[in-house]
């Protein structure tokens, strides 16, 4: 088994094969993944409203997904007259691709990683804090006062929650003394230290839904104020990049939940006799639940007022990491744990 996949270049810097088949796998991968993301929320919460969700389209409903990917690209895309054609065009395809790049530091089993370097999540943090700018380009150059609103809303909302997300990791490295993603996972992590982390796990899921506007976050395209926000003018390709990138963010920042404080690859709980089963099944069913926890908050939670969602951030979460900042490196530094 290949080690790792970033050395696999030949002598005149061109990729080799292997290295554009796990490329493909990964960009394969998380578009199937995004796909039936989709019809799993809407089964989802269906269950939860006591309905049945989609049922139509194949054995049930499992074919879903495939007929609203082909309506999506099958339509025409419409372009408002005053838009700014380059700009307008170009955001939804930098947020579909910055959602994809992010991958190639995340690993999916030990060895099992595109760019195994030293700072990946100082990668994954710029590359995610990137995609502010294709939504402000999409509010921007529809020349829509009910999108630019939407830009706006959510690059101060990302902002504020980047900050307390920053801080949070912040813990996570004092207590693996690395920014490597496959040595994160691999830190011994006794007792103590994940429970000194647990208050900063919750802290990371609620800011992981405002980092991706998803509800109760959902203020940028908040439909009960600004009738559907930064993509009120997009349609058919357009609006299914903007809605594969927001899936793929989704299931990105499920996956670095899973790397940061749920063990990555490893057995739950550490249990030796689930060693057996491939790292790769643990990752998926970690980064499931995650994305189940995105799909319960959509169905039970009430969309939050603008005012109380920058009040949580800067008010309460801000302070709070900021103090578990000093609370977890003045208890590494007491016990003499520093890695």
């Amino acid at each position: 088994m290949i080690e790792t996949l970033t050395s696999l270049w030949d002598p005149y810097g061109i990729w080799t094969a292997w290295t554009l088949l796990y490329i493909v796998l990964i960009i394969g991968g998380v578009m199937f993944s995004v796909a039936y993301m989709t019809y799993a929320e809407r089964k989802v919460m269906g269950g939860m409203q006591r309905r049945q969700g989609p049922m139509t389209v194949g054995p049930f409903g499992l074919l879903q997904p495939i007929a609203d990917g082909i309506k999506l690209f099958s339509k025409e895309t419409i372009i408002p007259s005053q838009a700014h054609r380059v700009v307008f065009l170009l955001a939804p395809m930098m947020l579909f691709a910055l959602s994809l790049i992010a991958w190639a530091v995340i690993p999916f089993d030990k060895g099992w990683v595109l760019a195994n370097i030293n700072v990946g999540i100082l990668y994954i943090f710029a590359v995610s804090s990137m995609g502010v700018y294709g939504v402000i380009m999409a509010g921007w150059a529809s020349n829509s006062r009910y999108a630019f609103l939407g830009g706006l809303r959510s690059a101060s909302q990302m902002v504020s929650y980047e900050v307390s997300m920053g801080l949070i990791i912040v813990c996570v490295l004092l207590c693996a003394g690395s920014l490597n993603m496959q040595e994160i996972v691999l830190a011994p992590r006794p007792v103590w230290m994940q429970v000194l982390l647990f208050p900063m796990f919750i802290v990371f899921l609620v800011s992981i839904l405002a980092e991706t506007n998803r509800a109760p976050f959902d203020l940028p395209e908040g439909e009960s104020e600004i009738t559907g926000g930064f993509m009120v003018e997009y349609s058919a390709m357009t609006y299914a990049l903007f809605f594969l990138g927001e899936y793929a963010n989704m299931i990105l920042m499920s996956a670095l939940t899973t790397i940061l404080f749920l063990g990555g690859w490893l057995p739950p709980f550490g249990i030796t006799a689930l060693a057996f089963v491939p790292g790769i099944v643990w990752f998926a069913l970690k980064t499931a639940s995650i994305l189940f926890f995105f799909i319960w908050s959509r169905a039970t939670l009430p969309r939050f007022r603008y005012d109380q969602l920058m009040r949580l951030g800067w008010k309460v979460f801000l302070p709070l990491t900021l103090l578990w900042v000093v609370v977890v490196s003045g208890t590494l530094l007491a016990f003499d744990a520093l890695p």
